[in-house]
């Protein structure tokens, strides 16, 4: 993939996430978005970190001791996980509805 269309992929992600942040309480769940790299911030506890990168055309995604990296599936333009194929969005929704102990959207 050229980087052009990788950083268009990536930043539509990323403004995906926001979109889907942005119905969170900020007093709950907060966000910050600086040049690829979005911070999920909640009120006294961690910071999860979804960051686009270019040299390799994947997306990471870090939530507490963990992290994984992301890779665009051409046949169904998901991205899913280089090690077991789980999807992006999905673990997303998932480490903050752990940390939150409460069921949520997955972002859409």
């Amino acid at each position: 993939m050229d980087r052009p269309t990788f950083l268009r992929l990536a930043d539509d992600v990323i403004r995906r996430v926001e979109d889907w942040l942005e119905d969170f309480d900020p007093d709950e769940v907060d966000f910050s978005t600086a040049d690829g790299v979005l911070k999920i911030q909640f009120e006294g506890g961690p910071t999860y970190v979804l960051n686009r990168q270019t040299a390799t055309n994947e997306m990471w995604y870090a939530a507490g001791v963990r992290a994984w990296h992301y890779v665009l599936d051409p046949e169904s333009q998901s991205w899913l996980c280089d090690k077991d194929g789980h999807e992006l969005f999905s673990m997303i929704s998932s480490t903050v509805a752990d940390y939150l102990g409460r069921a949520i959207s997955t972002p859409i």
